[in-house]
Order: structure tokens, then sequence, then C-alpha cells
């Protein structure tokens, strides 16, 4: 069957084949031609003038019968306009469904744009921060104005929310999350955290009040213990019994200390300025320390790539190093070994503590830094560990500014790093 153009074709030639045999019987050929040429471009124009009345004025209505090939363009652009229609009242229909999904959430969420200027918030959103309409256009900074969220906004790492106090109520508290999208789009979603904070906050000052009572009665055990196994009558019937409670007692003084310290860290404020510390050197006292613990490698290998130093906590971060290190001592057999090394990736600061121990399973991993958490219980155990070492470890690093990341392989070892952000790193 042929095609709309075939037949316009066809039109166009039997014009011109009767404009010549009329041409020739009058015997002006060239000007016949021309009136025909004109009558055609002048159909043309005529409904390509209402093409555009029609695109302009009636293009909701039936499109105007028109003859050949001005009837095929007709046909198609109405139903490309119709499919159109269709497809922008399906999306409609998205928008207002969105809008209402979005005005139930109990959350709030904000479109930021590559400047973070607010193209979009929910309602929820307009209660926990306090904005209007008029804020759109707005740049996010502009408006919530607490530090905490100001520097989270200059990083480039979002993986961790934020907690600040509301700028509604001081007695409120907000968790904020920017997730990126697009090209250089923000969405930063705010979840009011007041509920939990307040519930950890108890669990903290329980486990503060809870420490600190039991140090008294642990204190006077430890004296009486003491006083036993100078006592040689009781040394001769019960030696082993007395120090198995010396040894137990000392144990729960380290759990006491170990949870004290993270009440301390918990409740201390975050990102602290510090003074500067000697890193190479915090490490060589650290290695000394810990290769008179009597297990482990017989050896710590030091491999310092760079002079950098830290500021910060001197105390703090002297814990975090040194409960890494007695860890890798722990779990590495005598015949294996443990590195430390200190080093800059680009403009952050790496310690990293290896070990080729017994390693740790994938799905422990994210655990590790719980409270109490052990991979083996009882090796842990019988070498006195509290269980607390890691947790206090992460802490002190979040107080910092770093983070800690862990790579294990079973069997083979694993690798502890705390990275610090360029602003902690300083020149020797």
């Amino acid at each position: 069957m042929p095609g709309p153009w075939s037949r316009e074709l066809s039109r166009f030639t039997l014009l011109l084949v009767l404009a010549l045999i009329l041409g020739a019987l009058l015997e002006h050929v060239w000007l016949v031609l021309l009136a025909a040429l004109l009558a055609y471009l002048a159909r043309h124009l005529y409904w390509l003038f209402r093409l555009e009345r029609w695109l302009a004025r009636e293009r909701r209505a039936i499109p105007p019968d028109a003859p050949g090939i001005w009837g095929e363009i007709f046909h198609h652009l109405y139903r490309h306009y119709r499919g159109n229609r269709k497809r922008r009242q399906r999306i409609a229909r998205l928008i207002n469904a969105f809008r209402d999904s979005t005005a139930a959430m109990p959350d709030g969420a904000v479109i930021l744009n590559h400047n973070a200027q607010i193209a979009w918030f929910n309602d929820a959103a307009g209660k926990l921060l306090g904005l209007t309409r008029q804020d759109i256009g707005q740049r996010i900074a502009n408006l919530l104005r607490n530090p905490v969220f100001i520097r989270y906004l200059s990083r480039q790492d979002f993986s961790e929310p934020v907690e600040i106090t509301s700028p509604q109520d001081d007695d409120h508290r907000l968790s904020l999350q920017i997730v990126s999208y697009g090209e250089g789009e923000r969405l930063l979603l705010v979840r009011d955290t007041t509920r939990l904070y307040r519930l950890e906050q108890m669990r903290r000052e329980f486990v503060a009040n809870a420490s600190h009572e039991l140090r008294s009665p642990l204190t006077v055990i430890s004296g009486y213990l003491e006083a036993l196994s100078d006592d040689e009558q009781v040394q001769q019937h019960w030696e082993g019994p007395v120090r198995e409670m010396r040894r137990q007692t000392e144990r729960m003084s380290g759990i006491v200390a170990d949870l004290l310290e993270l009440s301390r860290l918990e409740t201390a404020e975050q990102n602290i300025a510090g003074e500067e510390i000697d890193v190479r050197g915090m490490l060589a006292r650290i290695r000394e320390e810990a290769l008179t613990l009597g297990e482990g490698p017989g050896e710590i290998v030091l491999d310092f790539k760079t002079d950098a130093r830290l500021r910060g906590v001197e105390r703090e971060i002297y814990s975090a190093f040194s409960n890494l290190v007695f860890n890798a001592m722990r779990y590495t057999p005598a015949g294996g070994s443990v590195t430390i090394s200190w080093q800059l990736q680009g403009r952050k600061a790496e310690m990293t503590v290896s070990d080729t121990g017994i390693g740790i399973a994938a799905e422990q991993i994210p655990r590790l830094t719980e409270r109490f958490y052990r991979v083996d219980n009882g090796r842990v155990r019988s070498k006195g560990g509290t269980g607390l070492g890691l947790a206090i470890v992460k802490h002190v690093l979040q107080r910092h500014g770093a983070r800690l990341t862990i790579r294990s392989t079973p069997g083979k070892g694993s690798s502890f790093t705390c990275v610090f952000p360029p602003d902690r790193v300083m020149a020797a």
C-alpha cells in the first residue's frame, strides 16, 4: 500500500503533467507551469497556516480534516499530543501521590540543589527545622546555623548521620543525614531522636552511677584479699582460691575503669582542639609496653612513613592506639607478627595495626565496637579482656573526627586503621 509521501509525489507529478499539456495547448507552457506551482504552494501555505492556528489555539480540539500529506501530519501530531497528555496526567498523579506520601511522613525531607539551596521540603521538615515557603531558594547553611551541621555539610562523606539540637526547641534532638543523588543534588533527611537521646542519656547515667558505686566495694574487697594473701596460715589452705579471687577482682576493676572512661567519652564535647601529639614517640612507647605483656609475638615492627603529628587529646589517643596494639598481641600466636604503621594518605593520616592472628569472620566485623562483644569469649576472658577496648577506640576517634576501618581474613590476620581528617594532621 503506497505511503502518504508516495501519494503526494504522485499528485505533484500529475499536476506538472496537466500543466505541461495545458500550456502546450495554450502555447504558454512556462506561464501555465508557474501558475500551477504557485497554486500548489498556496495550498501548502494554507494548510501550514491551519496547522499553526491549531497548535496555538485549538490543539485540544479534533484537528481539521485536511487532504493528502497534511491529513497525515495532523493525525500524527494529534496522536502524539494525546499520548503526551496521558503521560502528563500520569506524572501529575505520581507527583500528587509523592506529595501526599511525603506529607504523611513523620521524618523530614529537604531537597537541596548543587549549591545547597532549598528546592523543596515536606511538612515534617518545616516543623522540625522551622522552614517556611519563603525559604525555598535559600542556602540551608544560612537557615540552619548549627556549627556541627555546617561542618557536616562541608564534608564529602555522608555515610553517618549527625545529631544536633533542634533550632525550634533546645530540649529536642534531631538526626540529620545527607544522601547525594543526580548531578550534585542532595536529599537531607531529618528525624526527631529526642526519645532515643533521652533513653541513651538515662543508660549512660545508669552505667556511670553503677560503675562509681562498684568502685568502693571493689577497693575494699581488693584490700582484704591483699591482706589475706600476706597471711601465711591462709596461704597454706586457701592460696589458690585467694589468688583467683584477686584475679577476678582486678578484672572487675578493669571493667569498671573502662565503663567510667566510656561514660566520660560519651558525655564529653565532640571535636575538641587538643594539643600537638608526637605520634612516632607515642607508638614507640606503646610498642615497649606491649612487649612486656608476655603474650603474642616477641617482636613488633614499627613502619613510619611520615613524621606528621596529630592535634588532639594525648591521653585519649594513647588509650585508643594502645588498645588496638594490645588486642593484636592477644590474638596473635608467638610465631606470628604485629606491625604498627603511621603514614599519610593524601591529606589524611592513618595509623594501622596489622597482625597475623586468628582473624575475624566478615559477619562479626560490624559488631566489634559494641560493648562487651567478643569474637572468642573464652580466649578473651582467659587473657583478661573486658570487651570494651574497641568501644573506647570508636568513641575516642569520634571525638577527634576520625573513623576506624577494619579488614580481616579468618586464619590470616586482621588490620585496624584509624583514619584522621586533614584538620587533625600537623607537619612535623
